[in-house]
């Protein structure tokens, strides 16, 4: 009688989603992570139907409105979260700046994500020199501040260019500037993963095969490395948050037309001790919450996806 061949180049794909799966439902505070980051992601995609006023419209500043605290303080129902120094109503620009927040972040750790697997992927399966030139290339980036990179790059654009031509291209220039300082981090952790699964039988069953590297390296290889670039991804994506957050309070991010959650904390610090504190505390308390929730969807995965944890 025979047997079905086991497919040798996904030996434990499927119990490892599984396993993340289950976890996820079982685990209560992973699961309340994961809702509040689907949610601030469908907030982020439905915002112009959600939002109660259109940043767009020309009357949506209105200077005879601002600073008005929320409903719940000045019983005015009108704008529920009250208003910025601009007569903006406070609940639709943080909708709209979790949306901008959210599409740098993650556009940002997309792009650390496909030079560190490329980068990860040749260096860990060819070896030699180009493993060598390419990890002192990586050791040289992280020598350096990721954030010291992105001030001194994003002041020099300003500077040769202007400010006008700077807030244009400035959510692209973010996303790139965030996605290029720290692709490091991926490669190493797929180069390490590489070098030891390339040794295992079903990589050298391929080869025997005439399998192309190109091939074994994206669809053999790969498939069986992404558990901890998960779990990095994850995490980045909140670093990445919280840098364009940082740049933004610094005058380096977004422009005041295009909020994102961390101009709008910029812009309200100046407020904050003159009695208009909702302007800057409530856009901190949204990010908190979502940088909280990402981080915690990065601790739970790193715990759970452990080979340890579904090798048998």
């Amino acid at each position: 009688m025979k047997h079905p061949k086991k497919d040798l180049t996904h030996p434990i794909a499927g119990s490892r989603w599984n396993h993340i799966w289950s976890g996820v439902v079982g685990d209560k505070l992973a699961m309340m992570a994961l809702i509040i980051f689907v949610f601030y992601c469908l907030v982020a995609l439905l915002a112009p139907l959600v939002a109660p006023y259109d940043v767009s419209d020309p009357a949506f500043m209105d200077l005879l409105n601002s600073e008005l605290p929320p409903s719940w303080i000045s019983g005015n129902s009108q704008f529920l979260l009250g208003t910025d120094a601009q007569g903006r109503d406070l609940l639709s620009v943080i909708l709209y700046g979790t949306r901008l927040s959210l599409t740098i972040g993650i556009c940002a750790v997309l792009i650390q994500v496909t030079l560190g697997i490329c980068i990860g992927l040749v260096a860990g399966y060819l070896g030699g020199r180009i493993d060598n030139f390419l990890m002192r290339c990586a050791d040289i980036q992280l020598s350096f501040s990721n954030m010291m990179v992105a001030i001194v790059f994003l002041a020099i654009f300003q500077s040769l260019f202007g400010m006008a031509r700077y807030q244009q291209l400035a959510m692209v220039i973010l996303i790139l500037v965030i996605g290029l300082t720290e692709w490091p981090l991926f490669a190493r952790t797929i180069r390490a993963s590489v070098l030891a699964e390339k040794q295992q039988e079903y990589v050298d069953a391929a080869r025997v095969m005439g399998i192309s590297s190109k091939r074994i390296m994206f669809r053999h290889i790969l498939p069986n490395t992404l558990s901890p670039i998960l779990v990095i991804f994850t995490v980045q994506i909140a670093n990445a948050i919280v840098a364009e957050a940082a740049l933004s309070f610094l005058g380096l991010g977004m422009p005041a037309t295009e909020p994102s959650l961390g101009s709008l904390i910029s812009e309200g610090f100046a407020y904050m001790f003159a009695g208009s504190w909702w302007i800057c505390v409530i856009p901190s308390i949204t990010l908190i919450i979502l940088i909280l929730a990402m981080n915690l969807l990065g601790d739970w995965l790193r715990d759970h996806l452990n080979p340890r944890a579904y090798k048998d």
